[in-house]
């Protein structure tokens, strides 16, 4: 049996149902989404875990129940009693998303704050996946503990991946975020960033050049996204390749396109794929994805669970 641990912040989410002034809620969050397309897309030899930190509330007691309901191991979730969970409000235009936000004191913010709890997380586990949304709402010295545990865990042969993730209303500044940003790129071995971010924050001119900037920093793998353009991909000797992104029938809702994308590419991957078509993965699951509304869709997924 294989395991994969996704690390991060699960919150509440409240939606649109379409009907005004109805609103739907369920769970969502970014290495969540990707756990959950991990669980549908990946065979019963694998395990995939989630990590997070959450309270001793009802709406985190729905929150668990959700979370092995779907089949996501919640064995190393910490239950925090003076806490509880964070919560944002979707609001859509033209199919593109915007957020509001209620997660300045969640219960994920010390989700880091035992090391000993996540390296135990850790033990036996083949897959390390994360984000920079995890990275940002720790405090610094819980950033820099966690950084440790998983390099240690690569050190001793375990994958990590990174999605940065660029969300620089969770850092104190531009420049902690990019500074911690290549912190965490130096201990994954794969990063999956997003190229419209990376050029906005870090002024890359190009995918091949946001994915060289990461392999500087020691990542020896990089997949670069690029909404409905080619997906750029450079392997650990630097060759470089690009993928087309099949177009979408329709774009309803664009939540999750990046999370699922991951899952869809980590699953062909770790099941034997190569790197493009792995990235092929990705973009057909992501391209279902933002055909319908919410970050979880079913349907994407469906007649493709293990």
């Amino acid at each position: 049996m294989a395991r994969i641990v996704a690390i991060g912040e699960c919150m509440g989410e409240l939606s649109e149902t379409g009907e005004p002034g109805v609103l739907t809620m369920g769970f969502a969050g970014d290495t969540l989404n990707t756990a959950w397309y991990l669980r549908r897309s990946l065979g019963m030899d694998w395990d995939v875990d989630y990590l997070t930190a959450i309270g001793t509330d009802l709406l985190s007691d729905r929150l668990l129940d959700f979370l092995s309901g779907e089949g996501i191991g919640t064995g190393h979730v910490r239950r925090l009693s003076d806490k509880t969970i964070g919560l944002y409000y979707i609001s859509l235009k033209d199919g593109e998303r915007s957020f509001t936000y209620w997660r300045n004191d969640s219960a994920a913010r010390r989700l880091a704050s035992d090391p000993a709890a996540i390296a135990k997380a850790l033990e036996g586990a083949d897959v390390a996946y994360w984000s920079g949304i995890t990275l940002a709402i720790l405090s610094p010295t819980d950033r820099a503990a966690l950084l440790e545990v998983l390099s240690q865990f690569a050190g001793r042969g375990g994958k990590v991946v990174f999605d940065p993730n660029l969300r620089p209303r969770l850092w104190e500044s531009a420049d902690t975020m990019r500074g911690w940003i290549h912190r965490a790129a130096a201990v994954s071995g794969l990063c999956l960033p997003s190229f419209d971010d990376e050029a906005t924050h870090f002024g890359d001119a190009s995918p091949v050049e946001t994915a060289e900037r990461y392999r500087s920093q020691g990542t020896a793998r990089v997949v670069v996204k690029n909404g409905p353009g080619d997906v750029t991909i450079v392997d650990a000797i630097g060759a470089v390749a690009t993928v087309p992104v099949p177009a979408a029938a329709a774009v309803v809702d664009t939540t999750a396109a990046g999370d699922s994308f991951n899952a869809g590419y980590l699953a062909a991957e770790l099941t034997g794929a190569s790197m493009r078509e792995a990235a092929q993965a990705g973009a057909l699951l992501a391209g279902k994805v933002i055909g319908a509304r919410g970050a979880l869709v079913l349907q994407a997924v469906q007649g493709h669970e293990g």
